[in-house]
C-alpha cells in the first residue's frame, strides 16, 4: 500500500494544481467574481482534500485486500474518478446552494460543471502521479 505521506502528497498535489485551474475557469464559465469564486473554490478544496485521502486509502486498501495490486486498469481508473466524484457531489451540494444563494438545482448545475472538470482532471492526474510515483507492489491475497 502506498504510505500515509505518500498519500498527503498525492491530495496536496491534486488540490493546488486543481485550484490553479478551476479558479480561473470557475470565474470565466459561471461569471462569478473572485471573491465569490476563491472562497468557494477553496472550501470545496479543503473538503475535497479530506475526501480525496480518505477515498484514495480506502480505494488502496481494497484494492491490495481482494485483488492483490494497487496498479488500476483503465476500466478502474474510470470507476475510481467517477466514485470520488460522486462522494464529493454529496458533501459539496449544500455548500454550493448555500454560499451562491441559488436552489439545489442551480448549485446542482455548478457543481455539474466542476464535476465534468475534476472527473477529466482526477484521471489524467492519478495516471501521471502513478507514472512519477509507482504505486509499491503488493503481496497477492492468501485464499
Amino acid at each position: 500500500m502506498r504510505t500515509t505521506r505518500d498519500r498527503l502528497r498525492h491530495a496536496i498535489a491534486f488540490e493546488v494544481i486543481g485550484l490553479a485551474l478551476c479558479i480561473p475557469l470557475t470565474v470565466r464559465v459561471f461569471d462569478l467574481q473572485v471573491l465569490e469564486a476563491g472562497p468557494l473554490t477553496l472550501g470545496l478544496s479543503l473538503i475535497a482534500t479530506s475526501w480525496n485521502f480518505a477515498y484514495n486509502k480506502a480505494v488502496d486498501a481494497l484494492m491490495a485486500r481482494h485483488l492483490g495490486r494497487l496498479e488500476k486498469t483503465w476500466a478502474e481508473r474510470v470507476w475510481h474518478a467517477l466514485g470520488f466524484e460522486l462522494g464529493l457531489l454529496v458533501m459539496t451540494l449544500p455548500l454550493i446552494a448555500w454560499w451562491l444563494s441559488v436552489s439545489l438545482l442551480d448549485a446542482l448545475i455548478v457543481d455539474l460543471g466542476l464535476i465534468v472538470f475534476y472527473v477529466l482532471y482526477a484521471f489524467f492526474y492519478n495516471w501521471a502521479y502513478d507514472r512519477v510515483f509507482p504505486p509499491p507492489a503488493v503481496k497477492p491475497p492468501h485464499r
